[in-house]
């Protein structure tokens, strides 16, 4: 029994997703440091204000060097070491949350973005 098969169509997707990376990283890039900066911007602007030195404390990371190593990640939130008790509470006092907000205000739009780079990867 002789059985013949047609795998061009899988070996054209390998070579597409080959090339996809090269493609889509710069762009998730771009993606990525928008995120960052909105949530930056947003956690800033909900901070609760005392002194102003907790929102004035709010950075993200370095977002020149976001994916030069092949990995596209960054940071935000407070350098004020108190952040953490305000954002959380403590047996004290309330929470007061301000990152976590942010991030969740700038999510669906991340992930919709980042879908939507998985899609033009196929």
């Amino acid at each position: 029994m002789n059985v013949e098969a047609d795998y061009s169509e899988v070996l054209q997707l390998a070579a597409d997703l080959t090339g996809a990376a090269e493609k889509v990283g710069p762009k998730a890039q771009i993606v990525v440091r928008k995120s960052i900066r909105d949530v930056t911007s947003l956690g800033q602007r909900g901070a609760p204000v005392d002194t102003g030195f907790l929102r004035s404390s709010i950075t993200h990371s370095d977002l020149r060097t976001t994916g030069s190593t092949g990995v596209i990640e960054a940071e935000s939130g407070p350098t004020a070491n108190y952040g953490g008790f305000v954002e959380n509470g403590t047996s004290r006092m309330a929470p007061q949350p301000y990152m976590a907000p942010a991030a969740s205000a700038v999510e669906p739009g991340f992930i919709q973005a980042i879908e939507q780079l998985g899609g033009e990867m196929l």
